[in-house]
């Protein structure tokens, strides 16, 4: 088996190279969604496949990463109190999306979106850490129980109370709230354990999948390495500044 690097604060390059292309893919669909906004394309983000399935698949692409990336820290002995500085900024991040929605979309407030998700599922994965193989199967019920949900919904209709904003976090509804991203534990845990149980898996089978934090990489790939390690700030920031772009575009050109 291939040595790991240290178990202290090395970080493996691969993932944070993932979670780069993850982001770019990100900046290029919300670049076209501005550009809706703005007028100047007309697209349905909200229901044409092309652009459901992207968003999709991108926020698959965060919460594997995610998850893996606590593999990473659970097996070099990442302690609790680094776990909750981390989250922490996280859960802030995710105040200030609200915050901004609030002023941007004031009819489809964030308030479950892709950061206030992770928050809440990196907890519960780092509490199921240790469950081995059997976050696998546990993946697979997270992502079926979004489809089943419906069916009991339709059977029981006490259960409608789950569509509620108290509740609809849990992912446990049939009628998608009005918000402009929504990101609940069904079935989007799922794929985060998958991260976690796949991070383990290649943690100990396959090390070398993940990368050895080879600092000499440069060019293109040392970059996006670096864009990958800034994720949270790049995030935060990327929406902001292309939509003052484009304002700023829009009013040069009158």
């Amino acid at each position: 088996m291939t040595a790991l690097p240290s178990p202290t604060s090395q970080r493996l390059d691969r993932i944070d190279l993932v979670r780069a292309i993850a982001m770019l893919w990100m900046t290029a669909y919300h670049f076209c969604f501005d550009l809706n906004y703005h007028g100047l394309i007309s697209e349905d983000f909200y229901q044409d496949p092309f652009w459901t399935w992207q968003r999709t698949a991108i926020v698959s692409l965060f919460l594997f990463t995610a998850g893996v990336s606590q593999a990473i820290a659970v097996d070099q002995g990442q302690t609790w109190g680094r776990f909750w500085r981390r989250w922490r900024q996280v859960a802030l991040a995710a105040l200030l999306v609200t915050a901004g929605s609030w002023w941007m979309f004031p009819r489809g407030v964030i308030y479950f979106g892709v950061l206030h998700g992770i928050a809440v599922m990196l907890i519960v994965v780092r509490l199921t850490a240790g469950w081995g193989r059997w976050l696998w199967p546990l993946g697979v019920l997270a992502i079926a129980g979004k489809f089943v949900a419906p069916a009991l919904m339709a059977m029981e209709p006490g259960l409608l109370v789950f569509n509620t904003p108290w509740l609809n976090w849990l992912g446990l509804i049939n009628r998608f709230p009005v918000t402009e991203d929504y990101v609940p534990l069904l079935p989007w845990l799922g794929v985060m354990w998958w991260g976690m149980a796949a991070g383990r898996w290649a943690l100990a089978q396959r090390p070398a999948w993940l990368g050895a934090g080879d600092t000499s990489a440069a060019g293109l790939k040392r970059g996006m390495v670096v864009m990958g390690r800034w994720s949270l700030v790049y995030y935060l920031l990327h929406q902001p500044v292309m939509l003052a772009l484009i304002a700023g575009a829009l009013w040069l050109l009158g």
